[in-house]
């Protein structure tokens, strides 16, 4: 650290004395210019000794500002830069870490002794209850009711696939949905549920189950048509007279084997489908009672004066 063991602190005092020490010695010094100024014969020469002395003069005042500032801020500077080390022996404020002895804190770990309360970590066996998560790798099963319907004794293809159902109230001509949603506002109306398929055999049966809140509310079974093909475009289809909100699901089977489904939901108050407003143009009915007045015709009876044949009194002659 610093040379022959002085502190910071010295190594201060003694640079502000040496500053003082050269603040003396420019004082005599420009002392003695001045009173060898005076015994000069010459302006010139008096001139340029009296302005060194007076160099001298100033140049002791700034070493004695120096070593004013070095004494007193001299330490502090130097512990700025180089901040105190444990290892310092000299200024005090270095005796002030001791307080790391205050680490022996730590021994406190012993209270790691109550780490037998992890023993408690068996309740991490209650992790078998995410054992319930197969309910949802649990493939459907086609309902027996459905099932009952079957009049197609077909094997189905184990190659056949189907994609997931999209939503929409329109189909375009190549039987895709126009604008496929998976929100619909109540009355939803007609509804379809598009999908691809493809490695279909014909005549097999396939099925459609729609579900709303985990409850079949309506399905469709039937064999598959020869027109259908074995790859394309497909749609299941419904329009229930009240769309009630909840969330409905589709599921396609074919045979009783599950090939994809698809989700959506109905918001909104369920409306009832009023045909009332065809009532309406019945209204137009009455505009037909105006030609009823079309009788004022039989006024031009008015003619019948015509009974001029009072004339033929004139016969008596």
């Amino acid at each position: 650290m610093l040379p022959f063991g002085i502190s910071i602190e010295g190594y201060v005092g003694l640079t502000a004395a040496l500053l003082l020490l050269a603040v003396v010695l420019a004082l005599v010094r420009a002392m003695g210019m001045l009173r060898r100024a005076r015994t000069l014969p010459f302006f010139m020469l008096r001139r340029q000794t009296v302005n060194g002395a007076w160099r001298l003069i100033v140049l002791a005042g700034v070493l004695a500002i120096g070593a004013g500032l070095v004494r007193g801020l001299g330490a502090s500077a130097y512990f700025s830069i180089y901040p105190p080390t444990p290892t310092s022996t000299p200024s005090p404020t270095p005796s002030l870490t001791p307080t790391i002895t205050s680490t022996p804190t730590i021994t406190l770990t012993p209270t790691m002794t109550l780490s037998p309360t992890i023993t408690l970590t068996p309740t991490i066996t209650l992790t078998p209850t995410e054992t319930g998560t197969p309910t949802a790798t649990s493939t459907p099963v086609i309902d027996p009711s459905v099932l009952q319907l079957f009049v197609s004794s077909v094997t189905p293809q184990p190659g056949t696939v189907f994609s997931p159902l999209l939503f929409a109230q329109e189909l375009d001509g190549a039987g895709l949905p126009i604008n496929p949603a998976t929100e619909f506002e109540s009355p939803a109306g007609f509804l379809f549920g598009q999908f691809s398929y493809d490695g279909m055999t014909i005549g097999v049966q396939w099925s459609a189950l729609w579900y709303r809140d985990g409850m079949l509310v309506h399905s469709e079974t039937h064999p598959w048509r020869e027109e259908d093909g074995t790859g394309g475009n497909g749609f299941t289809e419904w329009d229930p007279e009240i769309w009630l909100p909840g969330e409905y699901e589709v599921q396609i089977f074919v045979g009783q084997e599950f090939k994809n489904s698809g989700r959506f939901s109905v918001v909104g108050d369920p409306v009832t489908k009023t045909p009332t407003p065809s009532l309406t143009p019945s209204r137009t009915l009455t505009p037909t009672w105006t030609p009823t007045l079309t009788r004022t015709p039989t006024l031009t009876r008015t003619p019948t004066p015509t009974r001029t044949r009072t004339p033929v009194p004139t016969r008596t002659p």
